[in-house]
């Protein structure tokens, strides 16, 4: 399935995907979904033949399950710290085989202190797990360690840091959409053959079509080139008057992330966002933007987000301004690399710079796809940050919308929530309210009352208890007496329980319990909890095994008055 919904061509007869594994079973090569590959040579790890080429089989094999070469990267990485330990073993191991449970005992006491260590454990054990020969003995064992959780250490902007970070991103950006805009009407204004020929703004506007054309300007003809003195020097005044720089890149994926919570690692392919249909009003266009987060399993990569431009705070308008002045990066790169569709192109500083990266998209003549790791790390630290903006920025969208964005529910919940120091400290005061609401909750679904060996003649009988005094009732009446039903009598400091009621407030406990068999759960916890919860906390105080035998002396009086309450029919 293509991006915009198409059905992808099948594959011709007989078809198959190549072998990671090379021929010589010590080279692996890794291709991303975008022609790009990947070679790792396990010819280069400091370990003998024999282990090089079984981690180069268990890498191969480990590789169907992997959806980006940032992912074999990191387990290269992994396998390259691990190579470095067993080299250093007193002991020469041949093959995995060789491995010893002492020598991974050593390998997790060496890791088990640090979270990168950790991410080094968890990369190479279920490689050494595809080893048949490590299935079983002292070494499974170790493998099958539980590895702990460190704490993260990541937390999202407070409300200050956020206002600076967006605020930087804004300036920036709008000056680069304002320099853009007005050099496009320019340009405009030229091929419409609006501007006077000779006039300055016409030998403006020549120059910038060849910019637009090219991403260059002219440097080839003597006569061109000497017009390049009407536009300046610096990089703005040049080839930034239609294309934004990396830095101003970067600010615009700032806003973005602030203001729909993406991954920086989605901007590299972003496709440029379609108007769809209002089902408002004509004057509102509703941008549809197809958003590519990778994860394990294929079928849950992609998800759709419409927003409409509303206003000038709206998500909708930060997408237009996105468009407008990404708009011929957006066509160059369409024109160098027909197929091209991608929102986040800007013009490299140093276009005759090779590419180097694979796990980057590959340049596009002067141009660049995406937000690399360095941009943003660049862009951070010139706003007087330790690093790159965007997790924090992220994680304060995520808790800010208070649902998961481009991820699982349990990810959003035990990555994003609960260790975020912000949530905790906001959710203080909930939980000290839900705290207090639970023991009053408790205490109300308490016996109120006092045990008694014997009943008091000057005490009045009710069809629960005998009251000490009705005029001090917690539910008093308006004329002075108490106006509580008998079965709330034994949340009542008045209320006075003794040995002759036991049978008949055990057989109506008994009785609770079966109607909770039958009702439906919530009209039972509305109606009868309460009661319930009072009469298990009675049962405790009286002495289990004594409250279970006195049900069976409840005599015929005593069920009666059990069905009349529990029909609700007997009041006092």
């Amino acid at each position: 399935m293509s991006r915009r919904g198409r059905r992808a061509a099948t594959p011709p007869a007989g078809h198959r995907a190549a072998e990671p594994l090379a021929a010589d079973e010590l080279v692996v090569t890794i291709a991303s979904g975008e022609d790009t590959y990947c070679r790792f040579d396990f010819a280069g790890l400091p370990v003998a033949e024999p282990m090089q080429r079984s981690l180069a089989r268990l890498f191969a094999t480990r590789s169907a399950r992997w959806n980006s070469l940032e992912t074999a990267t990191a387990y290269w990485t992994a396998l390259g710290a691990f190579a470095r330990f067993v080299a250093e073993q007193p002991d020469v191991v041949e093959d995995l085989d060789g491995l010893t449970a002492a020598m991974l005992k050593r390998w997790r006491a060496r890791n088990i202190a640090t979270s990168g260590g950790i991410s080094l454990m968890r990369h190479i054990r279920p490689l050494l797990k595809l080893d048949e020969r490590l299935a079983a003995g002292p070494v499974a064992e170790e493998l099958l360690r539980r590895l702990p959780t460190h704490p993260s250490t990541r937390r999202a902007f407070d409300a200050q840091e956020q206002h600076h970070v967006v605020l930087a991103a804004q300036r920036q950006f709008r000056t680069a959409l304002l320099r853009v805009r007005d050099n496009a009407l320019l340009l405009d204004r030229w091929r419409s053959g609006e501007l006077p020929r000779g006039s300055r703004e016409a030998r403006l506007g020549a120059l910038l079509d060849h910019l637009a054309r090219t991403g260059h300007l002219p440097d080839h003809d003597r006569a061109v080139s000497s017009e390049r003195r009407l536009l300046g020097t610096s990089w703005e005044d040049t080839w930034g008057r239609l294309y934004l720089d990396r830095s101003e890149l970067t600010a615009l994926g700032v806003l973005l992330t602030h203001r729909f919570g993406w991954n920086l690692s989605v901007y590299e392919r972003l496709p440029a966002p379609t108007t769809a249909p209002s089902a408002g009003t004509d004057t509102a266009p509703v941008y549809r933007i197809q958003v590519e987060k990778r994860r394990q399993g294929g079928g849950r990569w992609f998800s759709t987000e419409n927003v409409a431009d509303t206003g000038p705070s709206s998500p909708g308008r930060l997408i237009a301004q996105a468009l407008e002045a990404t708009a011929f990066a957006r066509r160059l790169a369409a024109v160098l690399a027909p197929g091209t569709d991608r929102l986040m192109v800007a013009r490299r500083n140093y276009p005759s710079k090779s590419h180097r990266d694979p796990l980057r998209p590959a340049f596009l003549g002067p141009l660049i796809v995406g937000i690399t790791d360095g941009d943003a790390q660049k862009w951070g630290k010139a706003q007087g940050m330790s690093g790159s903006p965007f997790q924090r920025s992220r994680r304060a969208a995520v808790i800010r919308e208070g649902r998961p964005l481009q991820h699982a529910p349990g990810t959003y919940e035990s990555v994003y929530v609960l260790p975020d120091e912000q949530v905790q400290h906001a959710s203080r005061d909930v939980f000290t309210e839900g705290a207090h609401e639970a023991l009053a909750q408790a205490r109300a679904a308490v016996f109120g009352g006092r045990l008694t060996g014997a009943a008091d003649p000057g005490h009045t009988a009710t069809a629960t208890a005998d009251c000490a005094d009705e005029t001090s009732s917690p539910w008093p009446d308006g004329a002075g007496g108490c106006a509580a039903d008998f079965l709330l009598c034994l949340g009542c400091r008045n209320a006075h329980v003794h040995p002759g009621h036991h049978p008949r407030l055990a057989y109506l406990h008994q009785e609770l319990r079966s109607l909770r068999s039958v009702l439906p759960a919530e009209v039972w916890h509305a109606r009868w909890v309460e009661h319930f919860a009072r009469l298990n906390d009675l049962r405790d105080k009286t002495g289990p095994p004594a409250w279970d035998t006195a049900s069976s002396r409840a005599d015929t009086d005593d069920h009666t008055l059990v069905h009349l309450l529990v029909k609700g029919t007997l009041r006092p």
